[in-house]
């Protein structure tokens, strides 16, 4: 079963869909980054996720340039591509070691899921150290062996986005996480793009992970603006969504034009829920309510005349009609089967056949 606990959270076909709301894009500094957090737990979210990194220990060219989109008008939907050096875009994210530690303690004391991408081996330790409650592995590092080891080595919970992995890089990474003690682990199912083109968001795919890891819960990592694509993807069997939110989706950096903002949030929330509710059971289950009510809409035998005490009941006699409160048509072909029924009192025309009607002898 692909169930999973991180602390006071479980994950997994028994429990409702897990929603992470993702920060790391987004924030522009430590002030930034509480406020997406105080956002967050304002929604009754209680999983939260960042980025850690060091730009100047990730890329080696910084001038190697990376396309992406941003919004113009919110009310035309205007975008507008943007070149920027990644190098830019990556330190952007950063905070140094105390800075870390107070946001830390701030989601802590929001009684929050801390989640953190970690793309340095050195930054795992730390992070275990100041109370991240789960390591996630970038779709980039789905073949970086040596911080798939560590992080399985951490005992923490695992997330591993797989982005345009092949199904055999996403094997051999579980392979390895697997070998080196991990425990507790989540597979993203995570779409290319910023934003993610409708070609590449391939929701089917949700199936054939749940198809081949049938032990681990599996997530999908939006990058798509609104609900939409969550929506299919719970419909699928996904346990956890994840979706960035930002301040303010006109912010001219990645990412920000496909997040949720504040006013979008609790509505996004709802919508998750509301449809958990609908999707409802695999099995046919009806309230007590649900049951009265239809037996208000079904048919049951009533008698078509008065009918005296002691005297036989045949198919002559009654009638099927609304509502359904006594003998259905099933249930009185079958007792006519094994015997002959006679009133066992005097019973008026319209009358709704019961089992204190009835007896076997005239």
């Amino acid at each position: 079963m692909r169930n999973i606990n991180i602390k006071n959270v479980s994950i997994g076909d028994d429990f409702p869909v897990c929603i992470v709301f993702e920060c790391g894009p987004t924030h522009s500094g430590l002030s930034s980054a509480k406020r997406l957090v105080d956002i967050a737990c304002d929604s009754g979210v209680k999983c939260i996720k960042f980025q850690m990194l060091c730009a100047n220990k990730l890329v080696s060219d910084k001038k190697q340039l990376f396309k992406y989109s941003i919004l113009k008008n919110k009310t035309t939907g205007e975008t507008q591509e943007v070149d920027e050096p990644l190098y830019d875009i990556l330190s952007r994210r950063q905070l140094n070691k105390e800075e870390w530690t107070e946001l830390a303690n701030y989601i802590n004391l929001k009684n929050m899921i801390f989640i953190c991408t970690v793309l340095h081996l050195e930054d795992i330790s730390f992070l275990k150290e100041i109370g991240c409650d789960s390591l996630k592995i970038a779709s980039a590092d789905i073949d970086y062996v040596p911080i798939l080891e560590a992080a399985a080595r951490s005992g923490l919970n695992v997330q591993i986005d797989t982005g345009s992995s092949s199904l055999e890089e996403i094997l051999f990474a579980v392979k390895v996480l697997e070998s080196n003690g991990c425990k507790s682990l989540i597979i993203h199912h995570c779409p290319t793009g910023y934003p993610a083109r409708l070609e590449s968001i391939n929701i089917k795919m949700i199936k054939t992970l749940k198809d081949i890891f049938p032990k681990y819960p599996i997530a999908f990592s939006d990058h798509t603006p609104d609900a939409d694509m969550d929506i299919a993807a719970i419909t699928q069997g996904v346990n956890l969504v994840e979706k960035t939110i930002t301040e303010n989706r006109m912010t001219k950096s990645v990412e920000h034009i496909f997040s949720l903002e504040n006013d979008q949030i609790n509505n996004f929330v709802k919508r998750i829920k509301d449809l958990e509710i609908a999707l409802g059971s695999y099995e046919r289950k009806f309230s007590k309510e649900q049951v009265e009510k239809t037996k208000l809409i079904r048919r049951s035998a009533h008698t078509v005349r008065p009918i005296m005490k002691g005297e036989i009941i045949d198919n002559k006699k009654i009638c099927f009609m609304r509502p359904g409160t006594g003998f259905s048509s099933p249930t009185w072909i079958k007792m006519n089967k094994s015997s002959d029924f006679f009133a066992n009192k005097d019973l008026p025309e319209g009358h709704i056949l019961k089992e204190d009607d009835l007896t076997t002898t005239p």
